[in-house]
C-alpha cells in the first residue's frame, strides 16, 4: 500500500475556543484509503489471538525483538515466568508483597465475625437442603479454603446459601426421597455438586462466562424474590413444628400443607421461641442497617440466638413439651466422600442436568456479589478466573462431604463491614468452623429447629428488592416481563421452571431486537458535520435529493437482512411521496450509514445487492457510509463495491459532499 501523504495542521485560538484545522482531505482519497485497507485477521488468527490474550499472561508472551544477553538472565526470565503463572493460578501469592500485620488484624476480626454468622446459617441451610446439620458446616470449611487460594475477590464470603439449598432440595427430592433413603439422597447431592463444579470450571477454562449473562439482572431480581418467598414458606415447618409437610416447593402446595396442619396438635412453646427470636433477629438487622458502625450487632445476633435458645431448651427441657430440636450433630472434620459419588447409576443424567442448573445459579450469585464489592473497593475481578476458582472448590468439596457452595451476599456484606483486607478472612472463618466441628458440636444437641427457621427468615428480606423491581418497570418493560416471569414461575410452579421462563423471555428479547432492528432517517445538525436521528433531533435538516438511513444493528445477517431491506425501501418510498416536484428533478441518492454494523454474512450481502437493483428501478443510487473493517472486506470480496461503482465513504458527511460534488458536474435536465 502506498505511503500516506503528509498533512499540515494549524491551531487557531479565538474567543477562548481552540480550532484545530487540517488541510482538507478529499473524500475520494479517504474512500481510497478505506477500499485499500489491509485484510482483517482471519477466523483462525482471531482464535489464536483470543487464546494468547486470555490464557497466557502478557509478561509470559515471547517478544521476538527482545534479546537475551546471557544464560543467567534467561534463567531469571524463566523464573519470573513461573512466578507469574503461579500468581495467576493462586492470586493469594500476591499478598506476600505488601501484606502487613495491621491487615491481618482486620482479617482476623472479620473472619471471627463472619464465623459467628456462618455457623448458625450453615446449619439452617443444610436443613433447607434436606441434609444433616454437619454438612452445612462441612461446606463452610473446604470451599472457603480452596477459594482463598484461587479466588480473586477480597471481600466475598464463601459457603452454603439459601437459594442454592432450596434449588437442590426442590430438584433432587423428585429423584430421591431424602426421608425414605437419606444416604442415597446424600450421595446424589455429592454427585450433583461434582457436576456443578465441573461445569463451572469448564465455563472458566473455555472462556464461556457469557453464558452466565443469559440470566439477566431483571431475571435474577425476580428469581431471588420468588425464591425468598418460597424459602420463607418452607420455614413454616420448623417455626410451627408441622409434622406432615409437603415435599413440593410451589406456593399453592405449601399453603395447602400449612392449612391442613391446623387440625394437628400444636406446640405453643415452639412458636413462642421461634417468633421471639425472629423479632430479635429482625431488630438486630434493622440496627445494623441503620448504623454502619453497629454492623456487628446483626452479625453476632444469630449466634447469640442459637446459644440462648439452646440454653432455654436445655434448662427447661422444652424438648419434652413438643419443641423440636436438632439432636446429634456429628463431630469431626470433613470425611472423604469420593466413594459416595454415583457416576454409574441410572440417575447420572438427571444429576448432570441438576448440576448445570445449580452451577449457573451459583456462578451468577457469586460473580454478582464479587463484582459489586470489588467496584466499591475500586478493583476488577476476572469472571472467568472466578468461575475456575468456584468450580475447583466445588469439585474438591464434593470429594469432602460438601454440597454446592457459592458467595453469600449477606455474609459478604458483614465481611466488608467488618473491615476485611483480603481472602484471609475466609481462612479464619474456615478454621473457626473446623474448631467448632471438632470440639463444640455436642452443645448443639438441644438447639431448637424453630431458631434455625428464624435465622433463615431473618436473612430473606435482603433477597426481595422491591425498589429495583419498580426501577426495572420504569426503565424497560421487557426486562420487567422477564423479572415477573421468573418470579411467578418460581412461586407457582418450581425453581427450575422459573429459571426456564426467565431465560426464555431474555432470549425472546434478544431475538426480537436481532430480527427486527431499528432503522432511522438521519439529518445534518445545523452548523456541524454530524448526522443524527431526525426524530430525536428535530432541528436536524434533510439534504435535498438524499435519503440517509442508519442501520441500528450490530449484525446484518440472514435473520434480519430482509426486514432491514423492506424498512429501507419503505422509508425511501415515503420520501418520494413527500418530495415536491422541484426536488424530484434532482439526482436521488440513498446513503446507508453502516457505522453500527460490526459484521455481515452472505445473506446480508445478497440483500444489499437486491436493494441496489430495486433502487436503480426508482432511479436512485446506493452509497455506503462508515463500513467497519470486516464489512468492507466482505463487500470487496464479493465485488459489491464494484457494482455500486466504488461509492463507499468513511463518513456520511463525506458521502453527501462527494455525491453533491459529482452531481454538480452534470447539467440539470
Amino acid at each position: 500500500m502506498d505511503s500516506l501523504p503528509s498533512q499540515t495542521f494549524s491551531v487557531e485560538i479565538t474567543d477562548n475556543h481552540i480550532h484545530a484545522g487540517a488541510v482538507a482531505v478529499p473524500g475520494a482519497q479517504t474512500s481510497e484509503w478505506l477500499l485499500n485497507s489491509p485484510d482483517p485477521p482471519t477466523f483462525w488468527e482471531q482464535i489464536v489471538g483470543v487464546i494468547n490474550e486470555t490464557a497466557i499472561p502478557r509478561s509470559c508472551r515471547k517478544n521476538p525483538n527482545k534479546k537475551v544477553s546471557s544464560s543467567s538472565s534467561e534463567k531469571q526470565s524463566i523464573f519470573k515466568t513461573i512466578i507469574t503463572l503461579l500468581q495467576r493460578v493462586f492470586p493469594i501469592l500476591k499478598l506476600a508483597r505488601n501484606y502487613k500485620a495491621s491487615k491481618f488484624k482486620n482479617d482476623l476480626m472479620a473472619g471471627l465475625t463472619l464465623a459467628s454468622l456462618c455457623i448458625p446459617q450453615s446449619i439452617g441451610y443444610a436443613n433447607l437442603a434436606k441434609l444433616d446439620p454437619q454438612f452445612g458446616l462441612y461446606t463452610s470449611v473446604v470451599p472457603p479454603l480452596i477459594y482463598a487460594f484461587m479466588g480473586s475477590s477480597r471481600e466475598i464470603a464463601i459457603g452454603p446459601v439459601a437459594v442454592v439449598s432450596l434449588l437442590l432440595s426442590s430438584m433432587l427430592q423428585e429423584i430421591q426421597d431424602p426421608v425414605a433413603d437419606p444416604v442415597a439422597y446424600r450421595r446424589l447431592v455429592f454427585t450433583v455438586t461434582l457436576f456443578a463444579g465441573i461445569f463451572q470450571a469448564s465455563f472458566g477454562l473455555l472462556r464461556l462466562g457469557f453464558l452466565v449473562d443469559f440470566l439477566s439482572h431483571a431475571a435474577i431480581v425476580g428469581f431471588m424474590a420468588g425464591a425468598a418467598i418460597l424459602i420463607g414458606l418452607q420455614q413454616m415447618k420448623g417455626l410451627l413444628a408441622i409434622s406432615n409437610f409437603t415435599t413440593k416447593t410451589d406456593v399453592v402446595s405449601v399453603l395447602k400443607s400449612v392449612v391442613r396442619s391446623v387440625h394437628q396438635t400444636w406446640y405453643p412453646l415452639n412458636i413462642v421461641i421461634g417468633c421471639s427470636f425472629l423479632i430479635f433477629l429482625l431488630v438486630a438487622r434493622f440496627i445494623g442497617r441503620r448504623n454502619k458502625k453497629l454492623f456487628w450487632v446483626s452479625a453476632i445476633a444469630p449466634l447469640i440466638s442459637v446459644i440462648l435458645s439452646t440454653l432455654i431448651v436445655f434448662v427447661s427441657r422444652a424438648d419434652k413439651h413438643g419443641v423440636k430440636i436438632v439432636k446429634e450433630v456429628k463431630e469431626g472434620l470433613n470425611p472423604i466422600s469420593i466413594h459416595q459419588l454415583q457416576l454409574n447409576s441410572t440417575t447420572v443424567g438427571l444429576a448432570a442436568k441438576s448440576g448445570l442448573i445449580a452451577a449457573l445459579i451459583a456462578l451468577t450469585e457469586a460473580i454478582a456479589v464479587g463484582r459489586s464489592f470489588a467496584s466499591i473497593k475500586g478493583y476488577n475481578i476476572d469472571g472467568n478466573k472466578e468461575m475456575i476458582a468456584i468450580g475447583f472448590m466445588n469439585i474438591i468439596g464434593s470429594l469432602t462431604s460438601c454440597y454446592i457452595a457459592t458467595g453469600s451476599f449477606s455474609r459478604t456484606a458483614v465481611n466488608y463491614s467488618a473491615g476485611c483486607e483480603s481472602v484471609l478472612s475466609n481462612i479464619v472463618m474456615a478454621i473457626t468452623v473446623m474448631v467448632t466441628l471438632q470440639f463444640f458440636t455436642r452443645f448443639l444437641y438441644f438447639t431448637p429447629m424453630a431458631i434455625l427457621a428464624s435465622i433463615i427468615l431473618s436473612a430473606l428480606p435482603g433477597l426481595v428488592d422491591i425498589n429495583e423491581a419498580v426501577r426495572i418497570w420504569k426503565v424497560d418493560k421487557l426486562d420487567f416481563l422477564a423479572c415477573l416471569g421468573a418470579f411467578l414461575g418460581v412461586l407457582f410452579h418450581s425453581v427450575e421452571f422459573g429459571l426456564l421462563v426467565a431465560v426464555g423471555i431474555s432470549f425472546a428479547k434478544i431475538l426480537l431486537i436481532s430480527i427486527r432492528p431499528g432503522t432511522e432517517e438521519v439529518g445534518r445538525l445545523p452548523r456541524s458535520d454530524m448526522f443524527c436521528n431526525r426524530k430525536q433531533f428535530p432541528m436536524a435538516t434533510k439534504t435535498q435529493g438524499f435519503s440517509i438511513i442508519r442501520i441500528n444493528s450490530a449484525l446484518l445477517c440472514f435473520a434480519n437482512a430482509s426486514f432491514i431491506r423492506d424498512r429501507i425501501m419503505r422509508l425511501v418510498e415515503e420520501d418520494e411521496d413527500g418530495d415536491d416536484i422541484a426536488i424530484k428533478d434532482q439526482p436521488k441518492q440513498l446513503v446507508v450509514d453502516m457505522c453500527n454494523v460490526m459484521s455481515i454474512d452472505t445473506s446480508g450481502i445478497i440483500v444489499l445487492e437486491e436493494l441496489h437493483k430495486r433502487l436503480l428501478l426508482h432511479g436512485i443510487q446506493l452509497t455506503i457510509a462508515s463500513p467497519k473493517w470486516e464489512v468492507i472486506h466482505k463487500l470487496k470480496k464479493t465485488k459489491f463495491v464494484e457494482r455500486i461503482e466504488g461509492r463507499v465513504f468513511l463518513s456520511v458527511g463525506e458521502a453527501v459532499d462527494s455525491c453533491i460534488g459529482n452531481a454538480s458536474k452534470f447539467p440539470s435536465p
